[in-house]
């Protein structure tokens, strides 16, 4: 309970920082000085270094001995190494290419290293996953952003920052977080934010259909004139909430997910997984944003939104990422098996396993003198 209530937190204060930049910078860098938008983060990071300096020495340990990377990567090559040699002579049929990696195999890492990265393997498809979804969050800074730009961003006279659209998408977040403490069910959770992450893409192609048919009126921004939709931006807020809640119920609780169905010493390396994956979401997106364009001949993703149609992109993408949600939702019983299985213990010790199943079969056949001295065993191990 103790981490979960503060990865929410931690996620709650980010977007919460977010939430004063978009209000703040971008505002000084489309309607007062273009430049001191720079200065204003480079001073907060100088300040962030110099704080770090001063604390250094009480946020320096000394960690275990060994690096779990490399342990993790090791387990990897000698697996393919072994595979590739065919040493099967020596390690026998194994139910798992990983196995090859063992000791008893003919590899060069003990048992309990290669089950805790054969758990590690088991959370692979969810950072797959990870991908696409992180390739439909970012089409706030990159599609929708270029939505709301050519739309009328005027309130009474006032020209608003194209950010504060991003603001309202970071408002679930924050009103949310503290509500999902609460809650235990993250495979609910993240399916739900998935299926909001699809239908927010669907909402952006209907919204770009609407936004066309509304008369063109010229709006200035950073000195340049460009003809936009006199829709107003706030008429494109329900496709930014959406992806606001998806954010708020996808990204702590798969954080939590890659940190709990984890061996206690692999944790990190999972976490570094799932930031990998979001990095890689992004190059995803752009990749498709580049194919379809090269595709369509700039008709789904076009230099001017009132010549193309870029409604088409967003549908593409709500399909991809409905057809993410289905598979997510499949695939997230496996966690739950996962999740008993490590609370249970029996994902510590592959010996373990073995030993209950042997009990299994002795009780089986009513060999309660043999049971009680497994028992003794397993108080042993």
């Amino acid at each position: 309970m103790l981490q979960l209530f503060t990865i929410h937190r931690f996620y709650w204060l980010v977007n919460l920082n977010s939430t004063v930049v978009f209000l703040g910078i971008a505002y000084i860098q489309q309607s007062v000085a273009k430049n001191l938008c720079f200065l204003i983060p480079f001073t907060s990071v100088l300040l962030a270094l110099i704080a770090i300096h001063m604390v250094r020495n009480k946020l320096t340990f000394r960690p275990k001995k060994g690096s779990s990377l490399l342990t993790t990567l090791g387990v990897f090559l000698n697996s393919l190494k072994m595979c590739c040699l065919h040493y099967r002579h020596l390690s026998g049929d194994v139910a798992n290419w990983l196995d090859r990696a063992k000791e008893n195999n003919g590899g060069r890492y003990s048992e309990t290293s290669v089950e805790n990265v054969k758990i590690l393997v088991k959370l692979f498809p969810l950072f797959g996953l990870q991908l696409l979804y992180r390739a439909c969050i970012t089409q706030i800074p990159s599609g929708y952003y270029l939505q709301t730009m050519h739309s009328n961003l005027k309130l009474n006279g006032f020209l608003l920052p194209v950010a504060v659209m991003k603001v309202i998408s970071i408002l679930p977040v924050l009103t949310l977080a503290p509500l999902l403490e609460l809650l235990n069910t993250f495979f609910v959770l993240s399916t739900m934010g998935h299926a909001c992450a699809a239908l927010s893409a669907l909402l952006a192609g209907i919204s770009e259909i609407h936004r066309k048919n509304y008369p063109q009126v010229e709006q200035t921004l950073s000195g340049k004139v460009l003809h936009v939709s006199s829709m107003t931006c706030f008429q494109l807020t329900p496709q930014y909430i959406l992806l606001g809640v998806a954010e708020a119920f996808v990204t702590p609780a798969c954080s939590l997910i890659s940190f709990c169905l984890t061996p206690s010493n692999l944790r990190g390396v999972s976490l570094h997984f799932l930031t990998l994956s979001y990095g890689g979401g992004c190059f995803l997106g752009a990749f498709l944003v580049h194919f379809l364009y090269f595709v369509s001949g700039g008709n789904f993703y076009p230099n001017n939104l009132s010549s193309g149609n870029m409604e088409r992109f967003f549908f593409t993408l709500a399909t991809l990422m409905a057809i993410n949600t289905l598979v997510f939702w499949r695939i997230s019983q496996r966690y739950t098996d996962l999740s008993v299985e490590l609370s249970s213990g029996a994902g510590h010790s592959h010996l373990y396993e073995k030993l209950l199943q042997y009990k299994t079969c002795l009780r089986f056949y009513d060999t309660l003198d043999r049971s009680d001295t497994l028992t003794s065993m397993e108080t042993v191990l």
